[in-house]
């Protein structure tokens, strides 16, 4: 694990601090970006010049009062802070020796930063000059040869020593390079690792725990299968053995017991011509093919809404002529065996009808309307409702853990869903067995009912495409639109819908996102959301009347602000239509399910997309209307 940075920039400056020249370190702006302890010693600079952040002209002007540049003129001190000001913005290489005013000697080494600015390393040569001193002095005893040889080798030792010190600049900004690299890898929502020959990781960025739950995030050191878990293991294991064999891979699977859908790509290391290992790409891509299967299941449902739209009217008119004519002859004294064929051609009419019913209902959009629904009288009424379909060889168990407590829901469109799911599971019992129907709530999220059977269960076609409209394992007797209705209606209010079987038999479950209902009708603080200036008003002036507190905000991005900085919200009220590019839909959308209560208004045709959407995920009250039918929308009696 990487140290903290304030831990990273202490032991730079310790390790800054060892060096024996005086260093500094400027950016683009020529803003002090670090110093040494040398910097502050050789030249005197008091302590607020050499914080990062500290100007380059006013540590030049500092230096020029103090001397170091010698005897400046009081009215050239501007033009001459400006001119070095403006040559190091030239950020060129430099090198040059001074003498300064206590006499002592400095060599300045200047070296231009890749990314703008320039680091200075400043060196006391005076030793050096001494000695070079020395030697002239003796110039009568050496050979001018000698001299120039020893004053070629002094300059090309600082000279090296200042290459030395570029080279360790490098190597300080190759090894940054390397630890952003580390920390980008780390952030990515992707398990990205590297394998040796062995199987065993010798590289991970600690993000498997996040593709595939409850495995290891430090993986460095472990073999494959420990790491992934041997289900895991064995379904990647034969790409893996290609990738190994020099056969880059993509492939998705389903990794259990989390039921996740993952991508993994296998891309051979063979930089060298062998192959030393494989590069692991990981992705969790669940939600990615839940859209694609829903995508799929919308364009089968388009094309069967192409299909049956047009013919639609005709054959409503023909069922309008059959059942008129029918009825006709069955007033008309005519023998048995004519009035039975009356009688089933008017059965059949009538089956015709309700086929209609059901087109209409996949075809064209269904409003959902939620309401606070007590889960335990509307199981009661489910009961009542679903027992008298039932045979007397078929027991129907009903087991709910629902706590007391409304929750948000359509119940008819429920009620539709079970009572469907609950004939299925008759037919399916052949006459005789048992239905089990459970509620109950998974991780305080969802509102799941599963419904199963002692029935034959699903077969592997079944399996497959149960859900698509007009697959049908009833022949003559069947539609095939019951669970394609059942799955539309469930993902239009977000929630999900999952057949199986069981060792008894199938199985369906149900799952919905879990709304809690507003308990009582306690005044509280309330957020409201509306654009119109005018209709803000109005209705703040309707909630204060009920005793409401009232805040406002005028957009989705002003209403997430207050949410975030007013703790005491008990109730958000939005238009769905608001200025700016997010809706009331996508404000109610970012609330957590049971967080606080939300409700929405609109002046929309209940056709419109925006208004299905928004019913999908919240109660929808139409403009205009009243204060006391605000009061009924808001608190229901």
């Amino acid at each position: 694990m990487p140290p903290p940075p304030s831990k990273i920039q202490d032991m730079t400056a310790a390790g800054l601090n060892l060096i024996k020249q005086a260093l500094s370190i400027y950016d683009s702006d020529l803003k002090l970006v670090v110093a040494n302890a040398r910097f502050r010693e050789m030249f005197s600079i008091p302590r607020a010049l050499t914080l990062p952040g500290a100007a380059f002209s006013d540590t030049i002007r500092f230096l020029v009062e103090n001397g170091e540049y010698g005897h400046v003129p009081e009215d050239t001190v501007e033009e001459f802070i400006a001119e070095r000001v403006e040559r190091a913005l030239d950020f060129e290489p430099h090198y040059f020796e001074r003498k300064r005013a206590d006499g002592r000697w400095v060599s300045v080494e200047g070296s231009p930063l890749p990314q703008g600015g320039w680091v200075a390393v400043y060196t006391d040569i005076t030793s050096t000059k001494r000695q070079e001193a020395l030697l002239r002095s003796r110039s009568e005893e050496l050979s001018d040869q000698l001299l120039q040889h020893a004053e070629e080798l002094s300059a090309t030792n600082r000279e090296l020593e200042a290459t030395v010190q570029t080279l360790e600049e490098v190597k300080r900004q190759l090894m940054e390079s390397e630890a952003r690299m580390r920390l980008t890898a780390e952030m990515m929502p992707a398990h990205i690792a590297h394998l040796g020959p062995d199987r065993i990781y010798t590289y991970s960025n600690r993000r498997l725990s996040a593709v595939i739950p409850g495995r290891p995030s430090d993986i460095v050191g472990m073999h494959a299968s420990e790491a992934l878990g041997q289900s895991a293991f064995e379904a990647i294991k034969p790409h893996m053995d290609r990738a190994f064999m020099g056969k880059a891979s993509v492939f998705e699977f389903n990794e259990h017991p989390s039921t996740r859908r993952i991508r993994v790509a296998f891309t051979p290391d063979d930089t060298t011509g062998d192959t030393r290992g494989v590069y692991v790409l990981s992705m969790d891509v669940t939600e990615e093919t839940q859209a694609r299967v829903a995508l799929q299941q919308t364009r089968r449902r388009e094309i069967a809404a192409q299909m049956t739209s047009g013919l639609a009217h005709d054959f409503s008119n023909l069922l309008t002529i059959i059942l008129g004519t029918q009825g006709k002859l069955s007033k008309i004294t005519l023998p048995d065996d004519a009035q039975a064929l009356v009688e089933a051609t008017l059965g059949a009419a009538r089956r015709g009808g309700k086929l209609l019913d059901q087109l209409a209902n996949v075809t064209g959009p269904r409003v959902p309307r939620l309401e606070p629904t007590n889960m335990r009288a509307f199981l009661s009424d489910l009961e009542t409702l679903a027992r008298p379909t039932l045979t007397a060889d078929v027991t129907l168990i009903i087991e709910s853990s629902i706590p007391e407590g409304a929750v948000m829901l359509d119940p008819a469109m429920l009620q539709d869903s079970l009572v469907n799911l609950l004939l299925n599971a008759r037919d399916a019992c052949s006459g005789a067995g048992t239905i089990l129907l459970i509620a109950e709530l998974i991780q305080d999220t969802w509102v799941q009912f599963t419904v199963r059977d002692t029935g034959t269960g699903f077969s592997d076609e079944a399996l497959m495409r149960a859900l698509d409209p007009f697959f049908t394992t009833k022949g003559a007797g069947g539609s095939g639109l019951g669970l394609a209705m059942v799955y539309d209606m469930t993902k239009l209010v977000g929630g999900d819908i999952k057949i199986g079987n069981t060792d008894t038999g199938g199985q369906v479950r149900l799952r919905l996102p879990l709304r809690k209902a507003m308990q009582g009708t306690t005044p509280g603080l309330v957020l409201l959301v509306e654009d119109n200036l005018d209709l803000r008003g109005l209705f703040r002036d309707m909630l204060t009347d009920m005793q409401h507190t009232v805040i406002e905000a005028a957009s989705v991005e002003e209403a997430r602000i207050l949410l975030e900085q007013v703790p005491d919200i008990s109730l958000v009220l939005t238009d769905i239509s608001l200025e700016g590019d997010a809706t009331g839909v996508d404000l109610v959308r970012s609330l957590r399910n049971d967080a606080i209560p939300a409700y929405l208004m609109t002046s929309l045709p209940v056709s419109d997309p925006l208004y299905i959407a928004g019913a999908a995920r919240a109660p929808v009250l139409s403009k205009p209307f009243t204060g006391d039918q605000l009061d009924q929308f808001l608190h229901p009696k």
